[in-house]
């Protein structure tokens, strides 16, 4: 298991060095990074040769890259080149944004897991059941509808919510946007202000993932319990629990273990929504200033991140395969 672990580790670093490479072209192909201070009548020709110089626009794009590989493995990911930044440092913004995402993230995350095979499990053993045909239409309908259409309805019902509570004589507790100051008080006053905050957000991502991971694993199980290793551990007499659980659901968390890899890169590209609808200042709202403002820096920055956190759950998905099926440890 050990050298297996290593092998995906070797493997996994030059794919994060051709992705990096493709990002800095694309990037670098999106426009001037300088453009806007450019058009600026208030910012002085030296200043913009200067910021030109410091960014090595005068390179050839290989040197560019080798140079800014160098600083970025070292830990300097540059300044922020947006109008107005004062000298911003991007892996402060960055780490900032991507701590308030991660949160969020890992909550919707957690919850679409737990919850997806779990029903996932229940709909294949219960084929043809009413709560079946209930949990496939509820996951059909996630599929349809777009995320941003989730996240304003539950923002919509949020505020009538809240409205409830108050005409009750009790007070707004879904927090449609953050806290300006943050979480006040003591642990419960902070707790209750904490959920309240998260409470939509989370649900608007978990209610896209769930659909998918819940029909993965129902294809998953209702192939495995069709299986000759299981019919066979039935007709040996083996409780109906023991079969379903010792036997069938190992083998049928593999392809939904693929699918929750490849699935956070598109839960972290959800995010930039849902952020946006409940006020968020995390990673979709830099990407989208950095997008506005032609920040390059910022958003080789933003992109690495991305890149790292989708290597990062891919190499997580490959050594959990290894423990599901050891098989694929010798292969």
């Amino acid at each position: 298991m050990f050298r297996y672990v290593i092998r995906r580790i070797l493997i996994s670093i030059p794919i994060l060095g051709i992705g990096s490479f493709l990002a800095y072209l694309m990037v670098a192909a999106a426009g001037d990074p300088i453009a806007e201070m450019r058009m600026n009548p208030n910012v002085s020709e030296e200043v913009i040769a200067a910021t030109a110089r410091e960014l090595g626009l005068d390179q050839p794009i290989l040197v560019r890259y080798w140079d800014w590989l160098v600083n970025f493995v070292q830990g300097d990911w540059g300044t922020s080149v947006a109008l107005g930044s004062a000298q911003v440092d991007v892996y402060d913004q960055v780490m900032r944004a991507f701590g308030v995402t991660f949160r969020l993230v890992l909550g919707a995350e957690l919850l679409a897991i737990t919850l997806g095979i779990a029903v996932g499990v229940f709909t294949a053993v219960k084929q043809y059941s009413i709560f079946d045909y209930a949990a496939t239409t509820v996951a059909f309908m996630m599929f349809s509808m777009p995320l941003f259409c989730v996240a304003i309805l539950l923002k919509t019902y949020g505020i009538q919510f809240n409205d409830l509570l108050v005409s009750l004589g009790g007070e707004r507790w879904l927090r449609t946007i953050p806290p300006a100051r943050g979480f006040q008080g003591d642990f419960g006053e902070q707790f209750f202000q904490y959920t309240g905050t998260y409470l939509l957000p989370t649900i608007s991502l978990m209610l896209i993932s769930f659909a998918a991971y819940s029909r993965f694993q129902r294809s998953a199980m209702l192939e495995t319990l069709g299986s000759d290793y299981v019919r066979t551990a039935r007709a040996k007499g083996l409780r109906p629990g023991r079969v379903i659980f010792r036997h069938a659901f190992r083998n049928a968390l593999i392809p939904v273990t693929t699918l929750i890899s490849l699935n956070f890169g598109a839960v972290l590209g959800g995010a930039i929504m849902t952020e946006q609808v409940f006020g968020w200042s995390g990673m979709g709202n830099l990407l989208v200033n950095a997008v506005q403002q032609h920040d390059a820096p910022m958003l080789m920055g933003w992109l690495m991140v991305t890149a790292i956190i989708t290597v990062l759950f891919n190499l997580v998905a490959d050594i959990v395969y290894g423990f599901l099926d050891p098989r694929i440890r010798i292969g």
